[in-house]
């Protein structure tokens, strides 16, 4: 599974660790993914959704609703 957000997609970013002597090495950030459990009350059911805090702050703005809506007319499976 990779480290992917599933409401924004977010994913890890990649660039240089660059110390004093500006010898540059790659790295990684990885994205805050959180394992959260959403309740849907028109299927009444819980969703086990992947996302980032940043995909927190979306559901927490749209409505659990509407962020499972946009995500199946994408075409994700829920």
């Amino acid at each position: 599974m990779s480290r992917t957000c599933e409401v924004t997609g977010a994913g890890p970013g990649f660039g240089n660790n660059v110390p004093w002597s500006k010898q540059k090495t790659r790295r990684k950030w990885n994205v805050n993914l959180q394992h959260k459990r959403y309740y849907l009350p028109s299927e009444g059911r819980h969703v086990r959704l992947r996302v980032s805090t940043k995909g927190i702050k979306v559901i927490d703005r749209d409505g659990i609703e509407a962020v499972v809506a946009r995500l199946r007319a994408e075409g994700k499976r829920i």
